[in-house]
């Protein structure tokens, strides 16, 4: 009698056969096998050269007084007048140097920049790692069309698992709800084959470094 078994029925049957057989793991230590090679560079050189590849733009602040004058240098050639900051930690800096800004979503459809926090920075892939734990929540890294986000050195970590470390010491098992990478401004060559930047969300991403907590 000639076989009429579909290719499609053959296939499963190799499958259920090889799952009822028991077989040791060929490759015992593969998971705890480093994803990349060693490097001898330090995470913030890392993370400073691929956010820049990644059309991010990275200012160094060694204090408080540089940060603002390096705000307002941004906020000058910009032409920035509608900065919103929702986070206390931000706003108590801001309001020391007297800088205006928004700390309510008061015509929020209006707002050309969005001032945050962020839980951490992967220096492997030049991320920033977000989350809605914050006051800025899920709208102020989204809408704007400038995002800003001030980290600091101690927040700087070499791949994703050593930040997601970081947020479940901060939160425990009270996870936040949104947990997100940003890698640069949004990007598509959908259209025509052209590379267009910022076609979703902000259109332009700076990051402000503190190289220690407040």
């Amino acid at each position: 009698m000639r076989d009429i078994t579909t290719s499609k029925e053959k296939l499963l049957k190799k499958i259920r056969k090889a799952l009822l057989e028991k077989r040791d793991n060929p490759y015992p230590q593969l998971e705890d096998q480093p994803l990349y090679p060693a490097t001898d560079e330090m995470p913030e050189v890392v993370f400073a050269e691929q956010f820049t590849n990644v059309a991010g733009q990275f200012v160094f602040c060694e204090d408080e007084l540089q940060f603002i004058e390096n705000l307002l240098t941004l906020a000058e050639e910009r032409k920035w007048h509608k900065i919103y900051c929702w986070e206390p930690k931000l706003q108590e800096i801001l309001n020391q140097f007297e800088y205006p800004h928004y700390e309510t979503d008061k015509d929020f459809e209006q707002a050309e920049v969005g001032f945050t926090l962020c839980e951490a920075l992967i220096a492997r892939n030049g991320s920033i790692l977000l989350s809605n734990g914050n006051m800025a929540g899920r709208r102020l890294s989204i809408y704007p069309s400038v995002h800003i986000v001030l980290a600091y050195t101690s927040q700087m970590v070499m791949d994703l698992k050593d930040g997601f470390k970081l947020i479940k010491t901060k939160y425990g098992n009270q996870l936040p709800s949104m947990i997100s990478t940003v890698t640069g401004p949004s990007r598509t060559a959908d259209i025509e084959k052209t590379l267009v930047l910022g076609a979703h969300g902000p259109k332009e991403l700076l990051f402000l470094c503190w190289k220690a907590d407040r």
